[in-house]
């Protein structure tokens, strides 16, 4: 099979096509075909080693010290079954699914093996590959944060990069949930977010949201470059703090920091489940979550779609088309 693999941490070119031998299913679980993946902000931190504070020696551990442990990148992926190893019971060979990978990655591939009882689920029928495979990151991992606190009509909700992958899943899983989002991104992206939900829109580039006298039930902060102490009067008594991009010192701080304020605060990585990715698929395929696509690549290209990441200036999400020609970006309606 083809796959995009990186022997040295480094930039985009050190990404390249090469044939790897086919996995096959063990015990308990399925060999997908890729259809559709994406590239996003955690392959761009396991390639360059470009992680939050304090976190490059355990981080290590997983993606290699002084080369990549893990040679294939891709944290999830759209495909279908092509065949189930023993003691398979959920799925079958020819189903259509979207699986989260997480830090095991591999979805940069033709193939990958994926456990049933993983964050795997069936794709939504009215979705294509591509528009299914930019559900899976932003969406299981804004769903998971928002998991830990309550969303009730009225909720007022601040997501903090509110244009990319984990952002824009998450001011729409808020205004399904009847809050009033509160979005921070660039001026470009403020026609984006609003068609999301958004109810209020922050430039980022023109004011600082920390400096305003706003308070919110939930903070949902995608990007990890405002300390505690500034969003602390921000948020109201008994509320939430979802710190989905954290340092060390914050995920460390964050049990202390909570019993201390009263507020609830989550940082740093939570277990993605077949549940959630389940919850995802079911709200797109009726039609109340839509898929954020900013540019599709092919395989063969997956060099330029990791130097399009680079930029740090994608809306939703960079979509891999593995198998066929690209769809062509865009926001899909």
């Amino acid at each position: 099979m083809k796959a995009a693999v990186y022997r040295r941490f480094g930039g985009p070119d050190v990404v390249r096509i090469v044939e790897q031998p086919k996995p096959a299913p063990g015990r308990g679980e399925l060999l997908v075909k890729v259809q559709a993946t994406t590239v996003s902000a955690a392959d761009y931190r396991a390639r360059t080693k470009d992680v939050p504070k304090g976190l490059k020696l355990l981080s290590s551990t997983t993606l290699g010290f002084i080369t990549p442990r893990i040679p294939v990148l891709g944290m999830d992926i759209a495909g279908v079954i092509e065949a189930a190893g023993p003691d398979v019971t959920r799925f079958k060979p020819g189903d259509e699914v979207i699986a989260m990978l997480g830090g095991k990655f591999g979805g940069h591939a033709e193939y990958v093996t994926v456990p049933q009882d993983g964050a795997v689920a069936a794709k939504p029928a009215n979705l294509t590959f591509e528009e299914a495979a930019a559900l899976v990151f932003g969406g299981i991992t804004a769903q998971a944060f928002l998991g830990r606190t309550s969303l009730d009509p009225g909720t007022s909700v601040l997501v903090n990069g509110a244009s990319g992958a984990v952002g824009t899943a998450a001011v729409q899983l808020a205004r399904i949930a009847g809050a009033h989002v509160t979005a921070v991104c660039s001026g470009p992206n403020a026609g984006l977010v609003r068609s999301l939900g958004a109810g209020t829109v922050v430039d980022y580039t023109t004011e600082d949201f920390t400096e305003a006298s706003a308070a919110y039930d939930v903070i949902v902060d995608c990007v990890g470059n405002v300390p505690f102490r500034h969003l602390q009067p921000l948020i109201k008594p008994g509320g939430a703090l979802l710190s989905v991009v954290a340092d060390l010192p914050g995920v460390l701080a964050a049990g202390l920091r909570s019993h201390r304020t009263g507020i609830h605060i989550t940082a740093g990585n939570v277990p993605f489940t077949g549940a959630d990715l389940a919850h995802i698929a079911q709200l797109a395929e009726t039609g109340q979550l839509r898929p954020v696509i900013d540019r599709s690549f092919a395989l063969t290209d997956i060099a330029e779609a990791h130097r399009y990441v680079s930029t740090g200036r994608k809306r939703g999400n960079v979509v891999v088309q593995v198998a066929g020609p690209p769809a062509g970006g865009g926001l899909v309606d």
